[in-house]
């Protein structure tokens, strides 16, 4: 599983924005991504960021690269439906 790549969920660890979630929507190089939050929903607004500054989570969206505010909000909410459906399942699986 690569850590950084495109669709992944992630955690700013530096700046004003620190302890935010944001998402990974392209690569410029060895160092550095861009992110979005988007802004509306978590308050990172797309910017550069330094790979060091984020630390990865498990979670990853299908998004395509360089992909609008509006498609990641799309993505982010097909999966928040995904994730409750599945938890739904298993807990019915339990009873």
């Amino acid at each position: 599983m690569p850590a950084i790549e495109v669709g992944r969920i992630c955690i700013k660890t530096c700046g004003r924005e620190a302890g935010k979630r944001c998402v990974i929507v392209d690569l410029i190089d060895k160092s550095f991504v861009l992110v979005t939050g988007p802004k509306s929903v978590t308050g990172v607004r797309r910017r550069r960021a330094n790979i060091n500054h984020l630390s990865p989570t498990e979670e990853k969206i299908n998004i395509k690269r360089g992909a609008s505010d509006e498609e990641v909000l799309q993505a982010l909410g097909l999966a928040e439906k995904g994730k409750k459906s599945k938890e739904s399942a298993e807990t019915k699986e339990t009873a």
